[in-house]
């Protein structure tokens, strides 16, 4: 059996918290993806199967996915949530481990007023 690579096991811790995670119209969920280049975040509502607030270091035009610009990804989304008072969430860290990025992006939303 081949080994798995670091995106395989990514994707089945992936699918493993999916199954018990869901986001509703009181709670949505934010789902994080992080690239080599560039850091990713959303609000979802799955029961309706649509996106409610967006960012990423693209639409801020930032370079680089480092911790930095996750935080700065997380405010921005942080102020947009507020905007269409969404104040408590489910966070869907998509299967990376919470440390670095991650953590500091779910800091942030913390600081900010999301609750989760």
């Amino acid at each position: 059996m081949a080994k798995k690579t670091k995106e395989q096991a990514r994707k089945i811790r992936h699918y493993r918290v999916r199954a018990k995670i869901a986001g509703t119209s009181e709670r949505p969920r934010v789902n994080v993806f992080v690239s080599n280049s560039n850091f990713y975040a959303q609000i979802i509502d799955d029961n309706e199967g649509k996106t409610l607030v967006s960012s990423s270091t693209l639409t801020l035009k930032l370079n680089g996915s480092n911790i930095e610009n996750a935080k700065k990804v997380a405010s921005d989304l942080a102020k947009k949530a507020n905007e269409k008072n969404i104040k408590n969430i489910v966070f869907d860290r998509g299967g990376y481990l919470y440390h670095g990025k991650v953590k500091a992006f779910a800091e942030i939303l913390r600081e900010n007023g999301l609750e989760f």
